[in-house]
């Protein structure tokens, strides 16, 4: 879902021709001929080399395991050397994602650990018995082993015949007739002797290997991929566990979110407009009592507690949009963008393409995440002109702000820009920025259409 967006990227979205990504890297020969020489080809050969023999170690072990566990189930031990064979199918589970990770790029996460309730042996039984984990653990390593056998099989018999035929003329002499002995044939029968001995023979067997060299790497990537879908989805966490798991990550951001936006409302109403009312009521105190002995001065005290009243409010009016604006509330998102960049140092052009409005919490999230983007542009950027962009692509509000200033922003640890990032994706969102130095700087958020 982390693409860049750019113009052209924008108006395909508007169509509903889908997302875009950077200029492809140029090679001088095609993907075809590259793909037998390339290191993932020979990695994926090797997970189908590894693969037989481990899966034969686990399917044995855990067929034993589970039948002897099963066997005994009719005494107490039954339990305990099922759950010790889940484990060790666990165990294998480790191995086999290790193995997925540095041979096929596999990006996967462990599940998390069977433990029990109160730490006891028992206890950590039970958690591995009802665990869903553990018996799918247990289907891989019925499943794998069939499955290995084949995919050694295919991908052996393909690379070894490829690779010797297309090799066929380095190595031909090797055979008798080319020795010089009659009467040895290398295939056929005694009245139909045929020998791949003439150059056209020698040739095509080679031309042939060549082809087979060729197709071996795809097919080998496509029995990889049936190893993909069988690790993700036997051997990783299930999606209710992951979701589970995103859900409380974004919990734990938005009450982040919140706790440091009720201390920053705090903070400006102490520092700015309860420090200027209190000063507000000391002036208009001393003005009372100066106003039977020195009328005039009490009027410019007056005068003076006028001017603090109405800066007081307007620092009210700015604290209040900063919690949410009415605008926003009242007219929507163009509007209310079109009113931050009329505040913003630069000349800032805003192209709001929406035919309805959003949710009321995705529209309130995306004028604050524009309203951080251009104070970053005020602040930092050194632009001279920026831009923000808004169109709805399906069933996501993209959100695009771009300037000509100096670049070199980031996403880092710590940063504004990480903290917003954040906030986006405790809402399923995704904050993506292209900022190489010197500028220009594309920022593109995505949110969802409706909460």
């Amino acid at each position: 879902m982390a693409t860049a967006y750019g113009a052209n990227t924008r108006d395909r979205d508007r169509h509903g021709q889908g997302h875009g990504g950077g200029a492809p890297e140029r090679h001088v020969l095609p993907t075809a001929l590259r793909a037998p020489f390339e290191a993932r080809a020979w990695r994926e050969l090797g997970y189908v080399l590894l693969g037989l023999p481990i899966s034969v170690v686990l399917f044995a072990v855990a067929v034993t395991m589970v039948s002897l566990g099963l066997g005994l189930l009719i005494t107490f031990l039954g339990i305990p050397v099922l759950a010790a064979a889940l484990a060790v199918c666990r165990g294998f589970g480790v191995v086999e994602r290790a193995r997925s990770r540095g041979l096929l790029k596999l990006e996967i996460s462990d599940p998390a650990p069977a433990r029990g309730r109160t730490g006891g042996l028992m206890s950590w039984v039970g958690a591995v018995l009802r665990s869903g984990v553990s018996w799918r653990h247990l289907l891989y390593a019925m499943l794998h082993m069939p499955w290995a056998t084949f995919s050694f099989t295919v991908a052996v018999t393909f690379w070894a015949y490829g690779w010797a035929a297309f090799t066929y003329p380095l190595w031909q002499w090797v055979f008798p007739a080319y020795a010089g002995i009659d009467g040895i044939q290398l295939y056929g029968d005694a009245t139909h002797q045929v020998y791949i001995d003439s150059a056209p023979e020698i040739a095509l067997t080679s031309a042939l290997g060549f082809a087979l060299v060729l197709l071996t790497p795809w097919i080998v990537r496509g029995l990889v991929s049936v190893d993909r879908l069988m690790v993700l989805g036997l051997l990783g966490p299930s999606r209710l566990a992951t979701r589970v798991s995103e859900l409380e990550s974004d919990r734990g951001v938005v009450v982040d979110t919140a706790a440091a936006d009720l201390r920053r409302i705090e903070r400006d109403l102490h520092d700015g407009a309860q420090a200027r009312l209190v000063a507000l009521a000391m002036d208009l105190g001393l003005a009372k009592e100066k106003l039977t002995a020195d009328p005039e001065a009490a009027a410019r005290m007056v005068d003076e507690a006028h001017g603090e009243v109405k800066i007081a409010l307007q620092e009210l009016r700015d604290l209040a949009r900063g919690i949410h604006p009415a605008v926003l509330t009242d007219r929507g998102l163009d509007a209310a963008l079109s009113a931050i960049a009329s505040r913003c140092t630069v000349p800032v052009g805003v192209e709001v393409d929406l035919a309805t409005r959003p949710a009321q919490a995705i529209e309130g999230i995306a004028y604050f995440t524009v309203s951080e983007l251009l104070q970053n542009v005020s602040k930092h950027a050194r632009a001279t002109r920026a831009s923000v962009d808004v169109w709805r692509a399906a069933d996501r509000l993209m959100l695009q702000v771009t300037d000509d200033g100096q670049g070199g922003a980031g996403v880092t640890a710590g940063g504004g820009l990480a903290g917003l990032a954040e906030r986006l994706d405790a809402v399923d969102g995704v904050l993506v920025v292209d900022s190489p130095a010197g500028g220009p700087t594309t920022v593109t958020a995505e949110l969802p259409w409706r909460g």
